[in-house]
Protein backbone atom coordinates (compact mmCIF):
# COMPACT_ATOMS: atom_id res chain seq x y z
CA UNK A 1 0.00 0.00 0.00
CA UNK A 2 1.40 2.98 -1.35
CA UNK A 3 1.65 6.19 0.63
CA UNK A 4 -1.81 7.96 -1.34
CA UNK A 5 -3.93 4.59 -0.65
CA UNK A 6 -3.40 6.15 3.07
CA UNK A 7 -5.70 8.35 3.16
CA UNK A 8 -8.75 7.03 1.27
CA UNK A 9 -8.29 3.69 3.79
CA UNK A 10 -8.64 6.15 6.39
CA UNK A 11 -11.41 8.10 4.91
CA UNK A 12 -13.37 4.30 4.40
CA UNK A 13 -12.24 3.26 7.83
CA UNK A 14 -13.95 6.53 9.82
CA UNK A 15 -16.78 6.33 7.32
CA UNK A 16 -17.48 3.07 8.45
CA UNK A 17 -17.05 3.80 12.16
CA UNK A 18 -19.53 6.49 12.04
CA UNK A 19 -22.12 3.79 10.44
CA UNK A 20 -21.66 2.19 13.10
CA UNK A 21 -21.62 4.68 15.94
CA UNK A 22 -24.83 5.97 14.52
CA UNK A 23 -26.50 2.52 13.98
CA UNK A 24 -25.47 1.94 17.66
CA UNK A 25 -27.26 4.93 18.83
CA UNK A 26 -30.43 5.37 16.64
CA UNK A 27 -33.45 7.33 17.89
CA UNK A 28 -34.55 3.90 19.39
CA UNK A 29 -31.18 3.30 20.96
CA UNK A 30 -32.05 6.78 22.98
CA UNK A 31 -36.01 5.81 23.73
CA UNK A 32 -35.13 2.20 24.86
CA UNK A 33 -32.43 3.66 27.20
CA UNK A 34 -35.05 6.55 28.82
CA UNK A 35 -37.85 3.86 28.57
CA UNK A 36 -35.50 2.05 30.96
CA UNK A 37 -34.79 4.94 33.22
CA UNK A 38 -37.96 6.45 33.40
CA UNK A 39 -39.19 3.31 36.33
CA UNK A 40 -35.90 3.74 37.92
CA UNK A 41 -36.79 7.47 39.13
CA UNK A 42 -40.73 7.57 38.75
CA UNK A 43 -41.69 4.19 40.28
CA UNK A 44 -42.08 4.42 43.87
CA UNK A 45 -41.07 0.43 44.15
CA UNK A 46 -37.95 0.88 42.43
CA UNK A 47 -36.73 5.14 43.57
CA UNK A 48 -35.05 5.46 46.74
CA UNK A 49 -38.19 4.58 48.63
CA UNK A 50 -37.72 0.92 47.72
CA UNK A 51 -40.86 0.47 48.66
CA UNK A 52 -41.35 -2.70 46.22
CA UNK A 53 -40.24 -4.82 49.56
CA UNK A 54 -43.43 -3.66 51.38
CA UNK A 55 -45.45 -6.03 48.91
CA UNK A 56 -46.64 -9.13 50.99
CA UNK A 57 -46.77 -11.45 48.23
CA UNK A 58 -43.28 -11.93 46.98
CA UNK A 59 -42.27 -13.74 50.21
CA UNK A 60 -44.67 -16.58 49.74
CA UNK A 61 -44.12 -17.14 45.87
CA UNK A 62 -40.20 -17.62 47.13
CA UNK A 63 -41.48 -20.16 49.93
CA UNK A 64 -43.35 -21.73 46.72
CA UNK A 65 -40.03 -21.84 44.95
CA UNK A 66 -37.82 -23.03 47.05
CA UNK A 67 -40.16 -25.96 47.95
CA UNK A 68 -40.55 -26.86 44.71
CA UNK A 69 -36.82 -26.95 43.92
CA UNK A 70 -36.24 -28.61 46.87
CA UNK A 71 -38.89 -31.17 47.18
CA UNK A 72 -38.73 -31.16 43.35
CA UNK A 73 -42.79 -31.72 43.79
CA UNK A 74 -45.42 -29.04 43.31
CA UNK A 75 -47.42 -28.09 45.75
CA UNK A 76 -51.15 -29.48 46.53
CA UNK A 77 -51.95 -28.50 49.91
CA UNK A 78 -51.09 -25.64 52.34
CA UNK A 79 -47.95 -26.27 52.77
CA UNK A 80 -47.68 -22.47 55.49
CA UNK A 81 -50.80 -21.79 57.73
CA UNK A 82 -51.92 -23.66 60.69
CA UNK A 83 -55.57 -22.65 60.22
CA UNK A 84 -55.54 -24.90 56.63
CA UNK A 85 -53.28 -27.09 57.37
CA UNK A 86 -53.68 -30.10 54.46
CA UNK A 87 -55.99 -28.27 52.88
CA UNK A 88 -56.58 -28.18 49.28
CA UNK A 89 -54.39 -25.76 47.40
CA UNK A 90 -52.14 -25.55 43.57
CA UNK A 91 -50.10 -22.77 42.67
CA UNK A 92 -51.16 -21.19 40.51
CA UNK A 93 -48.03 -19.49 39.47
CA UNK A 94 -45.56 -21.44 39.77
CA UNK A 95 -43.48 -20.94 36.67
CA UNK A 96 -43.32 -16.99 37.34
CA UNK A 97 -42.19 -17.71 40.64
CA UNK A 98 -38.81 -18.98 39.63
CA UNK A 99 -37.09 -16.11 38.56
CA UNK A 100 -37.74 -14.14 41.33
CA UNK A 101 -36.55 -17.12 43.42
CA UNK A 102 -33.40 -17.94 41.00
CA UNK A 103 -32.14 -14.03 41.39
CA UNK A 104 -32.68 -13.94 44.69
CA UNK A 105 -30.46 -17.29 45.21
CA UNK A 106 -27.35 -15.30 43.41
CA UNK A 107 -28.11 -11.69 44.52
CA UNK A 108 -30.08 -11.87 47.16
CA UNK A 109 -32.66 -8.74 47.63
CA UNK A 110 -30.98 -7.03 44.52
CA UNK A 111 -31.76 -9.75 42.52
CA UNK A 112 -35.45 -9.62 43.49
CA UNK A 113 -35.02 -5.50 42.74
CA UNK A 114 -33.53 -6.81 39.53
CA UNK A 115 -36.03 -8.67 38.18
CA UNK A 116 -38.67 -6.36 39.16
CA UNK A 117 -37.07 -3.83 37.29
CA UNK A 118 -36.50 -6.08 34.08
CA UNK A 119 -39.91 -7.02 34.34
CA UNK A 120 -41.58 -3.78 34.44
CA UNK A 121 -38.76 -2.35 31.80
CA UNK A 122 -40.03 -5.30 29.48
CA UNK A 123 -43.12 -4.33 29.75
CA UNK A 124 -42.94 -0.36 28.77
CA UNK A 125 -40.48 -1.82 26.06
CA UNK A 126 -43.30 -3.90 24.48
CA UNK A 127 -45.57 -1.22 24.27
CA UNK A 128 -43.25 0.92 23.18
CA UNK A 129 -42.30 -1.23 20.26
CA UNK A 130 -46.11 -2.30 19.51
CA UNK A 131 -46.78 0.98 19.05
CA UNK A 132 -43.97 2.29 16.73
CA UNK A 133 -44.99 -0.57 14.67
CA UNK A 134 -47.94 0.74 14.50
CA UNK A 135 -47.26 4.15 14.16
CA UNK A 136 -44.21 4.08 12.64
CA UNK A 137 -42.72 7.37 14.46
CA UNK A 138 -39.96 6.60 17.12
CA UNK A 139 -41.06 9.53 19.25
CA UNK A 140 -44.99 8.96 19.55
CA UNK A 141 -44.37 5.56 20.56
CA UNK A 142 -42.20 6.85 23.36
CA UNK A 143 -44.48 9.25 24.34
CA UNK A 144 -47.19 6.68 24.76
CA UNK A 145 -44.72 4.20 26.14
CA UNK A 146 -44.09 6.60 29.15
CA UNK A 147 -47.67 7.78 29.52
CA UNK A 148 -48.24 4.25 29.65
CA UNK A 149 -45.70 3.78 32.45
CA UNK A 150 -47.60 5.60 34.74
CA UNK A 151 -50.77 3.18 34.35
CA UNK A 152 -48.43 0.17 34.73
CA UNK A 153 -47.49 1.53 38.19
CA UNK A 154 -50.47 -0.48 40.31
CA UNK A 155 -48.22 -3.33 39.58
CA UNK A 156 -44.86 -2.11 39.32
CA UNK A 157 -43.47 -4.26 42.83
CA UNK A 158 -42.62 -7.59 42.68
CA UNK A 159 -45.75 -9.17 40.88
CA UNK A 160 -45.94 -12.20 38.53
CA UNK A 161 -48.37 -10.89 36.76
CA UNK A 162 -45.58 -8.65 34.74
CA UNK A 163 -44.59 -12.05 33.15
CA UNK A 164 -48.63 -12.34 31.91
CA UNK A 165 -48.55 -8.87 30.36
CA UNK A 166 -45.68 -9.80 28.62
CA UNK A 167 -47.53 -12.74 27.44
CA UNK A 168 -50.44 -10.62 26.28
CA UNK A 169 -48.13 -7.72 24.39
CA UNK A 170 -46.92 -10.90 22.54
CA UNK A 171 -50.45 -12.04 21.67
CA UNK A 172 -51.17 -8.78 20.58
CA UNK A 173 -48.08 -8.07 18.50
CA UNK A 174 -48.57 -11.50 16.53
CA UNK A 175 -52.35 -10.44 15.83
CA UNK A 176 -50.78 -7.18 14.57
CA UNK A 177 -48.40 -8.92 12.10
CA UNK A 178 -51.16 -10.66 10.79
CA UNK A 179 -53.32 -8.08 10.05
CA UNK A 180 -49.71 -7.02 7.90
CA UNK A 181 -49.92 -9.65 6.26
CA UNK A 182 -47.46 -12.57 8.32
CA UNK A 183 -50.37 -14.86 9.04
CA UNK A 184 -48.21 -18.02 9.71
CA UNK A 185 -47.06 -16.05 13.03
CA UNK A 186 -50.67 -16.69 14.01
CA UNK A 187 -49.17 -20.29 15.11
CA UNK A 188 -47.13 -18.98 17.40
CA UNK A 189 -50.13 -18.52 19.61
CA UNK A 190 -50.81 -22.19 21.05
CA UNK A 191 -46.91 -22.34 22.27
CA UNK A 192 -47.35 -18.94 24.05
CA UNK A 193 -50.88 -20.19 25.70
CA UNK A 194 -49.01 -23.20 26.84
CA UNK A 195 -46.51 -20.74 28.17
CA UNK A 196 -48.98 -18.38 29.79
CA UNK A 197 -50.92 -20.36 31.68
CA UNK A 198 -48.08 -21.62 33.86
CA UNK A 199 -47.40 -18.04 34.57
CA UNK A 200 -50.71 -16.31 35.67
CA UNK A 201 -54.35 -16.88 35.53
CA UNK A 202 -54.61 -14.03 32.99
CA UNK A 203 -54.38 -16.15 29.97
CA UNK A 204 -58.06 -16.09 30.33
CA UNK A 205 -58.47 -12.46 29.81
CA UNK A 206 -55.68 -13.27 26.30
CA UNK A 207 -58.18 -16.15 25.13
CA UNK A 208 -61.10 -13.77 25.49
CA UNK A 209 -59.09 -11.10 23.30
CA UNK A 210 -58.30 -14.06 20.86
CA UNK A 211 -62.17 -14.82 20.75
CA UNK A 212 -62.92 -11.29 20.66
CA UNK A 213 -60.51 -10.57 17.52
CA UNK A 214 -61.89 -13.76 15.48
CA UNK A 215 -65.82 -12.17 16.29
CA UNK A 216 -64.80 -8.33 15.54
CA UNK A 217 -63.58 -9.33 12.41
CA UNK A 218 -66.36 -11.75 10.59
CA UNK A 219 -68.25 -8.77 9.24
CA UNK A 220 -67.75 -6.07 7.11
CA UNK A 221 -68.31 -2.61 8.58
CA UNK A 222 -67.98 0.82 6.64
CA UNK A 223 -70.28 3.16 8.74
CA UNK A 224 -68.73 6.51 9.96
CA UNK A 225 -65.31 6.33 11.68
CA UNK A 226 -65.19 2.11 11.73
CA UNK A 227 -63.97 0.78 8.30
CA UNK A 228 -62.94 -2.84 7.82
CA UNK A 229 -62.98 -5.60 5.98
CA UNK A 230 -64.03 -9.31 7.07
CA UNK A 231 -61.96 -12.36 7.18
CA UNK A 232 -61.61 -14.57 4.26
CA UNK A 233 -62.62 -18.12 4.15
CA UNK A 234 -59.38 -18.98 4.75
CA UNK A 235 -58.21 -16.64 7.35
CA UNK A 236 -61.49 -17.62 9.72
CA UNK A 237 -60.45 -20.98 9.48
CA UNK A 238 -57.15 -20.47 9.80
CA UNK A 239 -57.97 -18.36 13.58
CA UNK A 240 -60.40 -20.85 14.57
CA UNK A 241 -58.24 -23.69 14.30
CA UNK A 242 -55.45 -21.76 16.14
CA UNK A 243 -57.93 -20.98 18.87
CA UNK A 244 -58.71 -24.60 19.15
CA UNK A 245 -55.48 -25.51 19.26
CA UNK A 246 -54.69 -22.75 21.63
CA UNK A 247 -57.29 -24.11 23.97
CA UNK A 248 -55.89 -27.52 23.93
CA UNK A 249 -52.35 -26.27 24.91
CA UNK A 250 -53.97 -24.52 28.16
CA UNK A 251 -54.02 -28.48 29.31
CA UNK A 252 -50.43 -28.57 29.31
CA UNK A 253 -49.51 -28.11 32.18
CA UNK A 254 -48.77 -30.55 35.75
CA UNK A 255 -52.01 -29.54 37.31
CA UNK A 256 -54.37 -29.96 34.62
CA UNK A 257 -58.18 -28.80 34.29
CA UNK A 258 -57.63 -27.33 37.89
CA UNK A 259 -55.48 -24.82 36.98
CA UNK A 260 -57.51 -23.73 33.82
CA UNK A 261 -60.47 -23.53 36.40
CA UNK A 262 -58.27 -21.24 38.98
CA UNK A 263 -59.42 -17.64 37.15
CA UNK A 264 -63.16 -18.55 36.85
CA UNK A 265 -62.81 -19.66 40.38
CA UNK A 266 -61.49 -16.44 41.43
CA UNK A 267 -64.39 -14.50 39.35
CA UNK A 268 -67.01 -16.66 40.64
CA UNK A 269 -66.56 -17.98 43.96
CA UNK A 270 -63.66 -15.70 45.22
CA UNK A 271 -66.07 -12.67 46.17
CA UNK A 272 -65.04 -11.93 49.88
CA UNK A 273 -60.89 -11.78 48.87
CA UNK A 274 -61.50 -9.93 45.91
CA UNK A 275 -63.81 -7.19 48.08
CA UNK A 276 -60.57 -7.22 50.74
CA UNK A 277 -57.87 -6.53 48.44
CA UNK A 278 -57.25 -2.81 46.80
CA UNK A 279 -56.31 -3.37 43.85
CA UNK A 280 -59.83 -4.70 43.26
CA UNK A 281 -61.52 -2.11 44.17
CA UNK A 282 -63.24 0.92 41.58
CA UNK A 283 -60.24 2.92 40.23
CA UNK A 284 -59.52 6.50 42.47
CA UNK A 285 -58.83 9.25 40.10
CA UNK A 286 -57.01 11.08 42.81
CA UNK A 287 -54.49 8.38 42.34
CA UNK A 288 -51.09 8.32 40.35
CA UNK A 289 -52.75 5.47 38.12
CA UNK A 290 -55.92 7.60 38.53
CA UNK A 291 -54.64 10.88 36.76
CA UNK A 292 -52.53 8.71 33.98
CA UNK A 293 -55.85 7.06 33.04
CA UNK A 294 -57.65 10.46 32.74
CA UNK A 295 -54.67 11.57 30.59
CA UNK A 296 -54.55 8.86 28.51
CA UNK A 297 -58.04 9.24 27.72
CA UNK A 298 -58.06 12.75 27.05
CA UNK A 299 -55.26 12.34 25.03
CA UNK A 300 -56.89 9.94 22.68
CA UNK A 301 -60.80 11.74 22.56
CA UNK A 302 -58.59 15.36 21.61
CA UNK A 303 -56.26 13.47 18.89
CA UNK A 304 -59.32 11.88 17.07
CA UNK A 305 -61.30 15.33 17.62
CA UNK A 306 -58.40 17.08 16.00
CA UNK A 307 -57.58 14.17 13.04
CA UNK A 308 -60.03 11.51 13.08
CA UNK A 309 -59.30 8.38 11.63
CA UNK A 310 -61.26 4.86 10.76
CA UNK A 311 -61.13 2.10 13.73
CA UNK A 312 -61.99 -1.69 13.23
CA UNK A 313 -64.67 -3.06 15.56
CA UNK A 314 -61.96 -5.01 17.58
CA UNK A 315 -60.17 -1.93 18.06
CA UNK A 316 -63.04 -0.49 19.52
CA UNK A 317 -63.84 -2.94 21.22
CA UNK A 318 -60.60 -3.02 23.62
CA UNK A 319 -60.36 0.28 23.73
CA UNK A 320 -63.80 0.01 25.88
CA UNK A 321 -62.69 -3.45 27.72
CA UNK A 322 -59.63 -2.15 28.60
CA UNK A 323 -61.25 1.21 30.06
CA UNK A 324 -64.25 -0.53 31.49
CA UNK A 325 -61.94 -2.68 33.22
CA UNK A 326 -59.63 -0.02 34.65
CA UNK A 327 -62.34 1.92 36.35
CA UNK A 328 -63.94 -1.29 37.64
CA UNK A 329 -60.64 -3.08 39.13
CA UNK A 330 -57.46 -0.24 40.13
CA UNK A 331 -55.29 -3.53 39.04
CA UNK A 332 -56.82 -3.06 35.48
CA UNK A 333 -54.88 0.58 34.76
CA UNK A 334 -51.86 -2.09 33.95
CA UNK A 335 -54.13 -3.96 31.60
CA UNK A 336 -54.79 -0.35 30.02
CA UNK A 337 -51.79 0.23 29.25
CA UNK A 338 -50.97 -2.59 27.52
CA UNK A 339 -53.97 -2.82 25.48
CA UNK A 340 -54.31 1.33 24.45
CA UNK A 341 -50.78 2.66 24.72
CA UNK A 342 -50.27 1.09 20.78
CA UNK A 343 -53.18 2.35 19.54
CA UNK A 344 -52.69 5.53 21.55
CA UNK A 345 -49.06 6.09 19.37
CA UNK A 346 -50.98 5.88 16.44
CA UNK A 347 -53.57 9.23 17.38
CA UNK A 348 -50.36 11.28 18.76
CA UNK A 349 -48.53 10.84 15.28
CA UNK A 350 -51.24 11.79 13.72
CA UNK A 351 -52.53 14.57 15.32
CA UNK A 352 -49.26 15.97 17.52
CA UNK A 353 -46.01 14.63 15.84
CA UNK A 354 -47.04 15.45 11.93
CA UNK A 355 -43.61 15.68 10.91
CA UNK A 356 -41.24 12.57 10.70
CA UNK A 357 -38.61 12.37 13.24
CA UNK A 358 -36.08 10.00 11.05
CA UNK A 359 -33.44 12.61 11.54
CA UNK A 360 -31.62 12.10 14.84
CA UNK A 361 -28.15 13.10 16.39
CA UNK A 362 -26.45 10.04 17.47
CA UNK A 363 -23.69 11.91 19.37
CA UNK A 364 -26.81 13.52 21.50
CA UNK A 365 -28.03 9.68 21.58
CA UNK A 366 -24.95 8.68 23.32
CA UNK A 367 -25.06 11.32 25.55
CA UNK A 368 -28.84 10.21 26.77
CA UNK A 369 -27.95 6.85 26.67
CA UNK A 370 -24.28 7.39 28.89
CA UNK A 371 -26.80 9.31 31.46
CA UNK A 372 -29.58 6.99 31.57
CA UNK A 373 -26.54 3.84 32.23
CA UNK A 374 -25.56 6.96 35.13
CA UNK A 375 -28.99 6.90 36.53
CA UNK A 376 -29.28 3.28 36.85
CA UNK A 377 -26.20 2.76 38.65
CA UNK A 378 -26.46 5.28 40.73
CA UNK A 379 -29.97 4.46 41.61
CA UNK A 380 -29.61 0.71 42.18
CA UNK A 381 -29.62 0.10 45.43
CA UNK A 382 -26.62 -2.22 47.69
CA UNK A 383 -27.98 -5.02 49.63
CA UNK A 384 -26.95 -3.39 52.85
CA UNK A 385 -29.87 -0.27 51.87
CA UNK A 386 -32.18 -3.18 50.69
CA UNK A 387 -31.37 -4.93 54.57
CA UNK A 388 -32.15 -2.16 56.19
CA UNK A 389 -35.28 -1.04 54.26
CA UNK A 390 -36.68 -4.65 54.70
CA UNK A 391 -36.05 -4.30 58.30
CA UNK A 392 -38.25 -1.64 58.89
CA UNK A 393 -40.52 -3.36 56.52
CA UNK A 394 -41.31 -6.07 58.70
CA UNK A 395 -41.11 -7.41 62.24
CA UNK A 396 -38.28 -9.64 61.46
CA UNK A 397 -37.06 -10.29 65.13
CA UNK A 398 -40.41 -11.08 66.18
CA UNK A 399 -41.06 -13.54 63.41
CA UNK A 400 -37.64 -15.34 64.02
CA UNK A 401 -38.57 -16.06 67.57
CA UNK A 402 -41.61 -17.29 66.42
CA UNK A 403 -41.46 -21.28 68.30
CA UNK A 404 -43.03 -24.13 66.06
CA UNK A 405 -45.44 -24.88 69.55
CA UNK A 406 -47.53 -22.07 69.01
CA UNK A 407 -50.79 -20.95 67.07
CA UNK A 408 -50.19 -17.01 66.13
CA UNK A 409 -52.76 -15.51 64.85
CA UNK A 410 -51.50 -12.44 62.47
CA UNK A 411 -51.71 -9.11 60.62
CA UNK A 412 -52.05 -10.59 56.92
CA UNK A 413 -49.25 -8.44 56.05
CA UNK A 414 -46.72 -10.54 57.48
CA UNK A 415 -48.06 -14.28 57.12
CA UNK A 416 -46.27 -14.44 53.55
CA UNK A 417 -42.87 -13.72 55.36
CA UNK A 418 -43.74 -16.10 58.17
CA UNK A 419 -43.86 -18.38 55.03
CA UNK A 420 -40.74 -17.36 54.03
CA UNK A 421 -39.34 -17.90 57.05
CA UNK A 422 -40.69 -21.51 58.25
CA UNK A 423 -43.27 -19.67 60.31
CA UNK A 424 -46.59 -21.57 60.61
CA UNK A 425 -48.87 -18.52 60.68
CA UNK A 426 -52.94 -18.27 60.88
CA UNK A 427 -53.24 -16.71 57.07
CA UNK A 428 -51.28 -14.64 54.97
CA UNK A 429 -52.41 -13.05 51.27
CA UNK A 430 -52.82 -15.70 49.24
CA UNK A 431 -56.69 -15.15 50.41
CA UNK A 432 -58.26 -17.79 47.84
CA UNK A 433 -56.55 -20.51 49.91
CA UNK A 434 -58.84 -19.37 52.96
CA UNK A 435 -61.76 -18.27 51.41
CA UNK A 436 -62.20 -21.73 50.29
CA UNK A 437 -61.53 -23.34 53.58
CA UNK A 438 -63.91 -23.81 55.44
CA UNK A 439 -64.89 -20.05 55.97
CA UNK A 440 -61.26 -19.19 57.89
CA UNK A 441 -61.31 -15.58 55.76
CA UNK A 442 -64.34 -14.82 57.29
CA UNK A 443 -63.15 -15.88 60.52
CA UNK A 444 -60.07 -13.47 60.39
CA UNK A 445 -61.76 -10.44 59.48
CA UNK A 446 -64.26 -11.61 61.98
CA UNK A 447 -61.72 -11.49 64.85
CA UNK A 448 -59.90 -8.59 63.55
CA UNK A 449 -63.15 -6.23 63.32
CA UNK A 450 -63.89 -7.87 67.08
CA UNK A 451 -67.07 -9.84 66.07
CA UNK A 452 -66.68 -12.65 68.47
CA UNK A 453 -63.46 -12.07 68.44
CA UNK A 454 -62.28 -14.14 71.84
CA UNK A 455 -64.59 -17.24 70.89
CA UNK A 456 -63.09 -17.65 67.33
CA UNK A 457 -59.44 -17.31 69.14
CA UNK A 458 -60.48 -20.25 71.37
CA UNK A 459 -61.86 -22.46 68.67
CA UNK A 460 -58.42 -21.97 66.65
CA UNK A 461 -56.47 -22.74 69.60
CA UNK A 462 -54.75 -19.32 69.22
CA UNK A 463 -52.30 -18.90 72.27
CA UNK A 464 -50.14 -15.96 70.53
CA UNK A 465 -50.61 -13.22 68.31
CA UNK A 466 -48.19 -10.57 65.94
CA UNK A 467 -50.22 -7.35 65.38
CA UNK A 468 -50.04 -3.79 64.05
CA UNK A 469 -50.38 -2.09 66.75
CA UNK A 470 -52.66 0.55 65.38
CA UNK A 471 -55.07 -2.04 64.86
CA UNK A 472 -58.23 -2.67 67.21
CA UNK A 473 -57.45 -6.15 68.16
CA UNK A 474 -54.30 -4.94 69.60
CA UNK A 475 -56.29 -2.53 71.71
CA UNK A 476 -58.21 -5.39 72.51
CA UNK A 477 -55.87 -7.81 73.50
CA UNK A 478 -53.17 -5.22 75.44
CA UNK A 479 -56.43 -4.70 77.64
CA UNK A 480 -57.52 -8.52 78.12
CA UNK A 481 -56.85 -9.95 81.52
CA UNK A 482 -55.04 -13.25 80.39
CA UNK A 483 -53.26 -11.92 77.76
CA UNK A 484 -49.87 -9.72 77.62
CA UNK A 485 -47.20 -8.21 75.34
CA UNK A 486 -43.89 -10.17 74.58
CA UNK A 487 -42.52 -8.08 72.24
CA UNK A 488 -42.38 -4.56 70.76
CA UNK A 489 -40.77 -3.68 67.88
CA UNK A 490 -40.42 -0.82 65.69
CA UNK A 491 -41.66 -1.06 61.91
CA UNK A 492 -42.61 0.28 59.11
CA UNK A 493 -45.63 2.71 59.85
CA UNK A 494 -45.73 1.92 63.46
CA UNK A 495 -44.74 -0.54 65.63
CA UNK A 496 -45.56 -4.46 66.06
CA UNK A 497 -46.73 -6.44 68.77
CA UNK A 498 -45.86 -9.61 69.81
CA UNK A 499 -48.75 -11.16 72.58
CA UNK A 500 -48.90 -14.43 74.58
CA UNK A 501 -51.57 -15.65 76.15
CA UNK A 502 -51.03 -16.32 79.53
CA UNK A 503 -51.16 -19.71 80.68
CA UNK A 504 -53.35 -21.09 83.53
CA UNK A 505 -51.90 -21.38 86.92
CA UNK A 506 -49.73 -24.82 87.16
CA UNK A 507 -46.21 -26.03 85.75
CA UNK A 508 -44.06 -23.90 83.39
CA UNK A 509 -44.14 -24.49 79.83
CA UNK A 510 -40.73 -24.55 78.10
CA UNK A 511 -42.37 -22.30 75.57
CA UNK A 512 -43.75 -19.85 78.44
CA UNK A 513 -40.35 -19.73 80.04
CA UNK A 514 -38.88 -18.52 76.84
CA UNK A 515 -42.10 -15.97 76.66
CA UNK A 516 -41.12 -14.84 79.58
CA UNK A 517 -37.42 -14.06 79.34
CA UNK A 518 -38.16 -12.51 75.95
CA UNK A 519 -40.54 -9.76 78.02
CA UNK A 520 -37.79 -9.03 80.43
Amino acid sequence: MNSNQLPVVAAASGARGRRIFDRAFSRHTMNVAILLMIPLLMAPTLNLAHTFLVDPDIWWHLADARLLLTTHHLIHTDPYSFSVAGNHWIDWEWLAELPFWFSYKSFGLQGIYLVTWLALGANILAVYWRGYAKSSHAGAALYAAALGFFLMTVNAGPRTIAFAYLCMSAELAILDAAERGKKGLLWLLPPLFCLWINLHGTWFIGICLLVLYIACGWFRVDVGAFEQEPFTAADRNRLLSVLGVSIVALVVNPYGWRLMWSPLDMMLHQHESTSTIAEWRPLDLSSLEGKAAVAAIAAMVIANMLRGRKWTLFELATVFLAWYAAFSHHRFTYLAAVLTTPMLAVDIKRSFCTESDEKTIPAMNAVLVAASIGVAIWMFPSQRTLNDMLAKMFPLQSIASIQPSWRTFNWDYVGGRMAFDGKSSFIDSRFDSFEHSGGVLQDYDAIASLNDSAELMDKYRIDHALLKDSLSLSYNLEHTPGWRIIRRETAWEGDYLLFAKTPPAGPTTPSNQESAVQAR
